[in-house]
């Protein structure tokens, strides 16, 4: 139902060949006659907010490849000897995976928009914090500790060094021999 082949498929194996799109953005269609940077020949500054939108490969780093990927296989199976009816089979087989896509569509239409507001506050205030405070925070600790190094070195220096150095003369004349006792 989601219209792409999977690894080990060709096309000899669908009744009818699968929905493949061919262009992939809908914001920069791959029509030559509009492409204005391909006629001017310069070379812009692209804005972020201008991103391209692939619409053929959704996620393009592979983070939900082991997660969501449940068909109809990883839910229903029946062990041998304990067969249904091949059009009750069948019938199952689509009413899962029309039902799993019509369901994830709706809830994604219903609730994606929202949700994708949502995360973009959320990633955006902690972009905020770890920008104006986290990482002033963090350098003003390390130059107010690098104040307090030099002065914690100075007083092992003066008051630390002495004393061990003269403990280690005092006791480098002791030896230590162990017998056997009877």
């Amino acid at each position: 139902m989601t219209g792409g082949l999977k690894d080990c498929e060709t096309d000899e194996e669908f009744l009818h060949s699968p929905f493949i799109r061919k262009q992939g953005n809908i914001y920069k269609p791959n029509n030559k006659d509009m492409d204005n940077d391909s006629m001017s020949g310069m070379k812009t500054m692209q804005d972020v907010h201008t991103k391209e939108i692939d619409l053929v490969n959704r996620d393009p780093k592979h983070i939900n490849d082991d997660v969501v990927k449940v068909d109809f296989e990883d839910v229903i199976a029946e062990p041998a000897g304990t067969y249904s009816f091949d059009g009750v089979w069948k019938a199952s087989f689509t009413t899962f995976t029309v039902t799993k896509y019509w369901c994830y569509r709706l809830l994604t239409a219903l609730v994606g928009i929202p949700l994708a507001l949502v995360w973009g506050i959320f990633f955006a205030i902690l972009s905020f914090i770890h920008i104006w405070a986290v990482v002033p925070c963090v350098k003003s600790y390390l130059i107010e500790i690098h104040c307090v190094s030099r002065v914690y070195s100075i007083c092992v220096h003066t008051f630390c060094d002495p004393l061990f150095e003269a403990m280690g003369k005092c006791f480098s004349s002791i030896r230590i021999s162990t017998t056997k006792g009877v």
